[in-house]
């Protein structure tokens, strides 16, 4: 394998992490910040508070986004099977 391949691969691999990855992270910081801005405004400081809305808006992304999760993913690894060739040489 050579190292512009090898270079490539690594792309790859990092930028699909990060798309898959982004949604949940941003529903979990834009939840986290609301319920941290409710809190502030009307000094409730409960600890399920911030867990529980964070909890289920990441559940509920992560049902609505696992179809395309599961496509990207199925689409990567063939890709991944696809160029098994190429490392080998």
């Amino acid at each position: 394998m050579n190292p512009e391949l090898a270079t490539d691969l690594l792309k790859n691999l990092m930028t699909q992490a990060v798309t898959l990855a982004a949604p949940i992270l941003i529903t979990a910081m834009v939840i986290g910040l609301m319920v941290s801005l409710f809190q502030s405004v009307t000094s409730i400081q409960e600890q399920t508070l911030t867990f529980v809305p964070k909890a289920l808006a990441v559940i509920s992304v992560l049902i609505l986004l696992m179809p395309w999760i599961l496509r990207t993913l199925i689409e990567y690894a063939t890709a991944m099977i696809g160029k098994m060739p190429q490392m080998a040489s």
